[in-house]
């Protein structure tokens, strides 16, 4: 039972590599990211009707639990819609770079107010992951660029996806898996509406299968990514399950990508890709135990006969 978070977050690690390997194939065919944001909103349906069905559509719809839940998905959602401004005004190779470092917040989070602590072999992991994440999407070579409203966006995505993974795992204290994929779902689907106000609808959109019948098979990996990514943080650490995932992750869309281009890494993508492969190792190692979770199963309400039900 202990060993139950690195489960689900080697399983979300899957999912969300092959998910980044792919995600690619809509741009290329024409199918805007704000439309692709759209699908994946969808795709998050089925999973969650899914789970709630196999809980006996117990959703819990208390105060606590809904905040709790809801403030997970906008933190996530809104994160995406300033991801997509801050990619319009500003260089992808230095905007991405600064958002990977979210898990830096939820690390500083979980340590001071949840009280959350590992061993050596976590603590170096940790470091590990944080130096790798930076190097998948950094290049060097390129042009200075001036500060703007690009890396103003840039910190807030950051912030918003670090705070985001810090209130999962406070949210597992409120609410159970179910519900809290419930309301992560039904976040994403309300911000449908602002992807669509910054869609550009008068360039050439593919309508068939190479625009949302494309996005859904793909999309559908990053939803089954983002519930297995609930029960991660459900039982265990959020300063270990996060940079593990975080740089796990990329770490297997590189390796995909690059078997299925057959290029070779960059200097920067290699060195990024050896360190997170020695922090996932790493992470994995460190024994349980090395702290209180304070946010785990708190409520007398919640029912543990339940927890791990995907």
């Amino acid at each position: 039972m202990q060993r139950h978070w690195l489960t689900y977050a080697l399983i979300t690690t899957l999912f969300w590599g092959a998910w980044g390997a792919l995600t690619g194939l809509s741009a290329e065919r024409g199918f805007p990211d704000t439309l692709v944001y759209v699908v994946w909103a969808l795709t998050m349906i089925p999973p969650a009707l899914i789970v709630l069905a196999r809980a006996g559509w117990r959703l819990q719809r208390d105060r606590r639990a809904v905040a709790q839940g809801l403030t997970v998905g906008l933190l996530g959602a809104g994160g995406q819609m300033l991801l997509f401004r801050a990619v319009e005004s500003g260089p992808a190779y230095l905007i991405f770079p600064i958002v990977s470092l979210s898990p830096a917040v939820t690390i500083a989070l979980s340590f001071g107010l949840l009280g959350e602590r590992t061993g050596r072999l976590g603590v170096a992991g940790i470091v590990l992951a944080l130096c790798a994440l930076p190097l998948f999407d950094f290049q060097f070579g390129q042009q200075g660029q001036a500060l703007g409203l690009w890396f103003g966006l840039a910190l807030i995505v950051m912030a918003s996806w670090g705070l985001q993974a810090y209130f999962l795992k406070t949210a597992n204290a409120a609410a159970s898996a179910e519900s809290i994929f419930f309301y992560m779902t039904v976040s994403a689907l309300l911000c449908i509406p602002a992807a669509l106000w910054m869609t550009d609808f008068s360039r050439p959109i593919p309508w068939g299968w190479d625009g949302p019948g494309l996005a859904a098979v793909i999309q559908v990996l990053n939803a089954i990514g983002a519930l297995t990514l609930v029960h991660a943080f459900r039982h265990g650490k959020a300063l270990v399950v996060s940079p593990l995932v975080n740089a796990g992750a990329p770490l297997l869309t590189a390796l995909l990508s690059m078997a299925l281009s057959g290029a070779s890494p960059s200097g920067a993508k290699l060195v990024g890709v050896a360190l997170a492969l020695l922090a996932a190792l790493l992470l994995a190692l460190q024994p349980e135990g090395g702290g209180p979770v304070k946010a785990a199963a708190t409520d007398p309400n919640l029912d543990p006969a339940r927890d791990g039900k995907a």
